[in-house]
């Protein structure tokens, strides 16, 4: 996950000087996009059941994957 202090921000500033935008790097930008996808995807998820780790096991034995 990325953290703020390690963008390579720069900004864009209005005749006042008041920050209006941001330029960074592509690269920075697609990994913010796939950090905000993960956490839609937790987020979306939050309600789901959980399953213990013996009881993974025990299901994937089941259906010959282990």
């Amino acid at each position: 996950m990325l953290k703020l202090q390690n963008l390579h921000l720069q900004y864009i500033t209005d005749e006042t000087g008041e920050k209006r935008s941001i330029i960074l790097p592509i690269s920075e930008f697609e990994a913010l996009l796939e950090d905000l996808e993960d956490l839609a995807i937790v987020a979306e998820r939050r309600d789901e059941s959980l399953t213990s780790h013996d009881e993974l096991i025990a299901e994937l034995k089941e259906d010959g994957l282990l």
